[in-house]
């Protein structure tokens, strides 16, 4: 097997895992993390690569893990260099959802209603002419800002209304533009694959986040507390929403993982929204499912190569371990609670070796230890596999048990809603 030189380029590290992985594989890697609060991510884990330029020359593959770089990727791959990242057009998909709602519904999709709005005095004479349930979405960068998102619960839009007038006062300047997007009732739930420039690799991969802070859904949205998922080939869910979107992707030459976000009922399947990158935790529970060698396959997704994809039966579940201010910006907060402090074992694994199923985010390797570093308090994601999604769950759960870390918090029924969910999805016929 080959041995080819990567280098990760990362605003905050997110990617640290899956660059451990390749590494632990055997290939030479660097890590290149852009934001300073974030740079000691990963320390003692990888190699840091603190010349980007340098480290761009020295690469033979180059893997991008978030939207924003389309015009770093797009420079190296016509330098010839094999990228996995974004394109122009996979950034304008998730950060103009005008735009992404719109190529969906070029491709056959059948999209919600939205409206798009600059000015919350619009949207508050919108929702007094046309009363209704909605959901709240801003609309670019502020999407980083999950907490700004709102679904409605009264069917009049009172309560939309009230969050609108609160944004106005408090977020006015951070909020630009948003979406108000009609609610529908149903089953959550997202379809992704590996895209090679040209085509998409199978399996595909099924998954259910869950965004909320606390356990059924309580609290605030936090972009994901958790997620449980299953690798299947392209079924009806796949066909209807994600699969027809391949021909837009290839003329993009976007490589890399696409991730289509949608609402199932009985009558139909609603796509949310699209998003093609690495989803977190979505990456670092595939790699409790995935079997082909990482290193192998982003090879073969940056150079445009078919590859089939090797991955588990049954079901992976992941837990987001999280300490204080997660899921908010206070690094005052961070400082004074969570800084340093210990990842504690029940096994103490030894120097490089990688505990099973526990995969480092925001953690740095110091004097023997895992220390949590960075701003944001994400720490950890635990995974667990099973050939049922309780045998996934319990051990996952069996995992967080073995560890130890100061105030951290996490969720406890990830996975918990497939009993409902599975059945919903089986019986209208988009498992098949």
């Amino acid at each position: 097997m080959s041995r080819a030189k990567f280098l990760f380029v990362s605003r905050y590290g997110l990617c640290g895992d899956l660059a451990w992985r390749v590494a632990r594989e055997g290939h030479p890697v660097r890590l290149h993390i852009q934001d300073r609060s974030e740079r000691e991510v990963m320390d003692g884990f990888v190699e840091k690569a603190a010349d980007l330029a340098e480290a761009e020359e020295w690469a033979q593959v180059v893997v991008f893990d978030d939207n924003g770089f389309a015009e770093a990727a797009d420079r190296l791959r016509r330098r010839g260099k094999a990228v996995v990242g974004p394109t122009a057009y996979s950034d304008r998909l998730e950060l103009d959802r005008d735009f992404g709602q719109a190529e969906m519904e070029g491709a056959g999709l059948t999209t919600l209603p939205r409206w798009d709005f600059d000015s919350f005095d619009a949207a508050l004479k919108f929702l007094r002419e046309t009363p209704g349930r909605y959901v709240v979405k801003p609309n670019g960068k502020a999407q980083d800002e999950k907490v700004l998102s709102y679904v409605g619960r009264e069917e009049d839009g009172r309560d939309v209304a009230t969050v609108l007038e609160h944004y106005r006062r408090g977020w006015g300047s951070k909020i630009k533009s948003f979406q108000l997007q009609r609610y529908a009732l149903g089953v959550e739930v997202a379809v992704g694959a590996f895209f090679n420039g040209k085509e998409f690799a199978t399996p595909v991969c099924v998954n259910f986040e869950h965004k909320r802070m606390f356990n059924d859904e309580i609290g605030p949205s936090t972009g994901e507390m958790g997620t449980s998922m299953f690798w299947t080939e392209p079924n009806r869910l796949f066909r209807e929403t994600l699969g027809r979107l391949q021909e837009r992707l290839a003329s993009s030459g976007y490589a890399g993982y696409v991730d289509v976000n949608c609402i199932a009922s009985a009558r139909a399947i609603h796509p949310l929204e699209v998003t093609a990158r690495f989803g977190y935790p979505t990456v670092n529970i595939q790699m409790e499912g995935v079997t082909t060698p990482w290193g192998e396959m982003l090879e073969a997704l940056a150079r445009g190569e078919s590859f089939r994809l090797k991955a588990r039966r049954g079901f992976q579940v992941g837990v987001v371990l999280a300490v204080p201010p997660f899921p908010f910006d206070d690094p005052g907060a961070f400082r004074k609670y969570s800084e340093d402090a210990v990842v504690l074992f029940d096994r103490t694994p030894k120097e490089g070796e990688a505990p099973e199923g526990v995969h480092p985010c925001e953690v740095k390797q110091a004097d023997g230890d895992w220390r949590l570093t960075g701003t944001s308090g994400y720490a950890l994601v635990v995974t667990g596999s099973g050939t049922t999604m309780e045998e996934a769950r319990k051990e996952a759960y069996r995992r967080v048990r073995g560890l130890h870390i100061p105030n951290v918090f996490y969720r406890t029924d990830i996975g918990r809603r497939w009993t409902r969910d599975g059945d919903c999805l089986q019986t209208w016929g988009y498992l098949t």
